[in-house]
């Protein structure tokens, strides 16, 4: 039997790890399970070469999300991890021609007005404004707020709901969007880019992910020693207040009794009582049955043809020639709608753009690196990871991964022994029964944000958290649906408190008591 608050995480990603702090900081019982040996989730290191490198997420924003997490937990972000602001936010590349975008958007707007034209400003400034106006529409009344359907968004809005809602363009795709502003197919590429940062397509994805566009404007910050670094400061946060973590530990069942979720057993046959359970695992996996037949109703199953993007990904000790690296850099395909036209047909791209992370450069100009250096290089792959790629497949896709980089440019030497490979069929047995999804379900028509798991499921006491559940993906959404399931956990404990009064000795229960007992 689990003690009044026992909690049970399964899965040390952001989400199971914010979850974890903000639990164990308000005195709850934590147990952190995870099958890997360290935490992170999909913010994970990989070692090449002897040599430990980003295998995940490579872009921190959003950062006051952490900030208010730290301090809701007693304690400073900047006394834990070490951050620098990017004057670059990314260097971009269509052959010969760059564009560096900057943490300054009068820089930007100077820097497009140079690449394209007055024109081409004038349309980035309109753009900056409609997406800040996006971002600010949904800020509050969705992604810090639990899941909620179109009607109840409406309400939210207030007065002026469906005229805001009709603002914020969910029914147009990002791609037709982007045309009104930008009319150098180049620029509309770059800023249709943003639609990756959830695994979706630009020509699929509604306009109201231009939102993304601002977050990152806003700021990026690069965390010293990588970001493994923020999942490292955030499982220290949670094991100084309590909660424990069982590392190389798979959890093979969520128990459901009375219709409650009662704890977990484990792989190893070993059983953890718990009064709630909340799954940082994507919810894919729960549909699919992964922790049980009794867990599979707590949501519903995402079909293959709504999974969001993987990637394949290389993390190198390499040596970068003939183009100058920032630390965020994007080679550009020579066209885009063939290019998710073979993601969306289940092929990877013959001609792709590419991602390069330069872990080793610096935040203003890319100076301060040394040869070999550490490289992340991410080309996107269609969710297939159910079934391998041949070598048939793969090799031409490294290829033509080193063709995009040459055409700007950039050669990459990368030896075989200093380099690893992660395809979607790695990540699919990382994360079981996604295919390799990175994202969860794709962000493609104006219903799918409704769409997403929130934090509460179909069987009391069971909650999901992370990147794969509301408010979207990404890691600040990923720590944001930790706050907001941890909402949600302690307001049901407290709702049990109240309909379960607290026998006392001579008689009922007294005010004071279930006050106590709901605390």
């Amino acid at each position: 039997m689990a003690t009044q608050d026992q909690v049970v995480v399964i899965g040390a990603g952001i989400g199971g790890l914010a979850t974890a702090a903000l639990l164990a900081a308000r005195g709850m019982h934590v147990t952190v399970v995870e099958a890997a040996q360290t935490p992170g989730g999909k913010m994970r290191e990989v070692m090449a070469d002897d040599t430990p490198i980003d295998a995940g997420p490579s872009v921190f924003t959003m950062r006051a999300v952490f900030d208010a997490l730290f301090e809701a937990c007693g304690a400073s972000l900047d006394a834990h991890v070490a951050l620098t602001p990017a004057t670059i936010l990314a260097r971009h590349a269509w052959g010969d021609d760059r564009l560096d975008l900057f943490a300054d958007p009068a820089a930007s707007e100077a820097a497009i007005g140079d690449f394209a034209g007055a024109r081409a400003a004038a349309g980035y400034r309109a753009f900056r404004t409609e997406a800040q106006r996006i971002f600010t529409t949904l800020d509050r009344p969705f992604l810090r707020a639990p899941q909620t359907n179109p009607l109840g968004l409406t309400w939210r809005l207030g007065w002026r709901g469906f005229a805001d809602l009709s603002r914020i363009r969910p029914y147009e795709t990002l791609w037709h969007a982007l045309g009104e502003h930008f009319q150098d197919p180049r620029l509309r590429q770059l800023f249709g880019r943003y639609a990756t940062y959830c695994g979706s397509s630009p020509f699929r994805c509604p306009a109201t992910l231009m939102l993304i566009a601002h977050v990152e404007a806003s700021g990026v910050w690069l965390v010293d020693g990588g970001m493994h670094q923020l999942a490292r400061a955030i499982a220290a946060l949670a094991t100084r207040h309590g909660a424990t973590f069982r590392y190389g530990t798979a959890v093979s069942e969520i128990l459901v009794e009375r219709g409650r979720a009662a704890g977990v057993a484990l792989a190893t046959g070993e059983r953890i009582a718990a009064t709630a359970v909340v799954c940082n695992a994507d919810p894919a996996a729960l549909a699919a049955g992964a922790f049980g037949d009794r867990a599979r109703r707590a949501v519903s199953p995402v079909p293959p043809g709504r999974r969001s993007l993987s990637a394949m990904v290389w993390c190198a000790r390499g040596t970068a020639q003939g183009f100058p690296l920032v630390r965020h850099n994007v080679v550009f395909s020579r066209d885009p709608a063939a290019e998710f036209a073979a993601l969306a047909a289940g092929r990877l791209a013959s001609d792709p753009s590419v991602y390069v992370c330069a872990l080793d450069r610096d935040a203003a100009d890319g100076a301060g690196c040394t040869a070999p250096e550490r490289l992340q290089i991410i080309v996107n792959a269609p969710p297939t990871g159910d079934t391998p790629f041949t070598q048939a497949e793969t090799d031409p896709c490294t290829q033509s991964m080193h063709a995009t980089l040459r055409r700007a440019g950039l050669t990459l030497d990368l030896p075989e022994q200093a380099t690893v490979l992660t395809t979607p069929s790695d990540f699919a047995t990382l994360f079981p029964r996604t295919g390799g999804a990175l994202y969860g379900p794709a962000s493609h028509g104006w219903a799918a944000s409704f769409r997403r798991p929130g934090s509460r499921t179909r069987i009391p006491g069971l909650y999901c958290a992370g990147g794969s559940t509301h408010p979207g993906a990404g890691v600040p959404m990923a720590a944001l649906s930790a706050r907001l399931a941890v909402d949600c956990l302690l307001r049901d404990r407290a709702s049990m408190a109240r309909s379960h009064p607290v026998a006392m000795p001579g008689g009922m229960s007294t005010p004071s008591a279930r006050t106590a007992a709901s605390a």
